[in-house]
C-alpha cells in the first residue's frame, strides 16, 4: 500500500481538521479524472502445487480455476519432485486460513476466525424490501454464531461491560421485511465492536439511513461493509504501527480502528450503469455536522487496506462515481426517532 494510500485513509478521523478534508477532496478530484480509466484486471489465486491433494474443503477455495476447487490444489505444473514433501503435514489437517463463509436470508458474510469479526458482510437493499414491516427488532435478541467453532467464536460474554456496542454490520433496519431475517442480523458474526455514542448510535447509524435513503434513486442498492485495522504514525519515531485493542476474557475480538462500505447502486437496466461510492469513517466519535464526502475514498484504497477486491469484474465504462450521480449527504435523525421508525406499525 502505497504511503498516499495510507496517509488519507488513517487521517480519516473525526477531529481530522480542515487539512485532512483538503487532501480528501483533492483525492476525490484525482479519483474524479480517473474514473473512466480504472483497472479491471482479475488476480486469480495461485493455490501451491503438491505431490498430494491437499484437502481443503472446496467452501474455503475461492479462485475460478475449478480443478482447483474440486481436488484442493492446482495441477497446472507437474508436481516438484525432491528429497522432502511438505504437504505430508495435510495428512494430520489443513492449518488454514479457513473462512467461514455464511449464507442468510438478509445478507452473506465471511468471517476471520483469528480476529473474531467478519471479513465482509454483503446485502441487498430495494424498495420493496424496505417497504415491508413484518420485522420487529424488540423480538430479536442478540446470538453466538454456532457455525463457527467454538474456540474461534465471538461470545456474548466478550462483549460484556467492554465499553463498546455490538455493532451491526448489515442493519437490522434493513431486514425488516422478515422477522427471520432481522433475527439473523443479530449473530454475532454480523458485529464487531463499535464505539456506541457519537459513532454506532450516531453517525454510523445516519450513514445506515443515507444508503437505504439510495433506494428513493437506484431501484437496486449493494453493500459490502467490514472491519479495517489502519496504521497510524507514531510521533516519537515517526514509523507506522498498527494498533487496535482487544476485548473479552480471554481477550480475544479486536476491535477494528475503522469501518469501510462499499455502495454499488445500480440503475435497475440489464448491463446497465453501477455508480460506487466508497467510504473509510473511523472507529470514533464523529460530530454529526461532519460532511459524509470527507470520509469518500477512492475503491481501489479499500481493497488495498482490506486486502479484497470489490469489483474486479465491473468494466470501466459501467461505472459512475456515487457522489457525482448523487448527493451524498447525511440526514440527522436523532437516535429515538429512528427506533420509533423499525417498529412494526400497529394494526388497526
Amino acid at each position: 500500500m502505497s504511503k498516499t494510500t495510507l496517509a488519507v485513509i488513517a487521517a480519516a478521523s473525526a477531529g481530522a481538521g480542515a487539512a485532512i478534508t483538503a487532501t480528501m477532496y483533492s483525492l476525490r478530484s484525482q479519483s474524479e479524472r480517473k474514473i473512466d480509466s480504472i483497472s479491471t484486471s482479475n488476480t486469480t489465486s495461485n493455490l501451491p502445487t503438491a505431490p498430494t491433494p491437499i484437502p481443503i474443503p472446496a467452501k474455503q477455495i475461492f479462485t475460478p480455476n475449478q480443478e482447483a476447487i474440486q481436488t484442493g490444489y492446482s495441477t497446472s505444473a507437474p508436481p516438484v519432485l525432491g528429497p522432502v514433501d511438505p504437504s505430508g503435514l495435510f495428512e494430520y489437517g489443513f492449518p488454514g486460513p479457513i473462512a467461514d463463509v455464511a449464507t442468510r436470508q438478509a445478507l452473506v458474510s465471511s468471517y476471520d476466525r483469528r480476529l473474531r469479526n467478519p471479513h465482509w458482510v454483503v446485502e441487498h437493499i430495494t424498495p420493496a424490501s424496505l417497504a415491508l414491516r413484518d420485522g420487529d427488532r424488540k423480538h430479536s435478541v442478540f446470538i453466538e454464531d454456532e457455525g463457527v467453532p467454538d474456540k474461534f467464536r465471538a461470545h456474548l460474554k466478550d462483549y460484556f461491560r467492554s465499553g463498546y456496542d455490538r455493532g451491526h454490520q448489515v442493519p437490522a433496519a434493513d431486514a425488516k421485511w422478515s422477522q427471520t431475517a432481522m433475527n439473523e442480523t443479530f449473530y454475532l458474526s454480523n458485529m464487531c465492536p463499535q464505539v456506541g455514542e457519537g459513532f454506532n448510535r450516531d453517525y454510523w447509524a445516519h450513514f445506515e439511513d443515507f444508503c437505504r435513503g439510495l433506494t428513493r434513486r437506484y431501484p437496486s442498492v449493494r453493500i459490502v461493509t467490514g472491519p479495517l485495522y489502519l496504521p497510524k504514525r507514531d510521533p516519537a519515531d515517526n514509523k507506522w504501527y498498527v494498533r487496535y485493542e482487544v476485548i473479552g476474557n480471554p481477550p480475544n475480538v479486536a476491535v477494528p480502528t475503522h469501518f469501510y462500505k462499499v455502495i454499488f447502486a445500480e440503475d435497475g437496466r440489464a448491463g446497465g450503469n453501477v455508480a460506487i461510492g466508497a467510504f473509510v469513517l473511523p472507529n470514533a466519535r464523529i460530530p454529526n455536522e461532519k460532511p459524509l464526502a470527507d470520509f469518500e475514498v477512492p475503491i481501489e484504497a479499500v481493497e488495498r487496506a482490506s486486502g479484497l477486491e470489490f469489483a474486479a469484474k465491473l468494466p470501466p465504462q459501467r461505472r459512475k462515481r456515487l457522489c457525482t450521480d448523487t448527493t451524498c449527504a447525511l440526514v440527522i435523525r436523532e437516535y429515538a426517532d429512528r427506533q420509533k421508525a423499525f417498529a412494526k406499525p400497529e394494526k388497526r
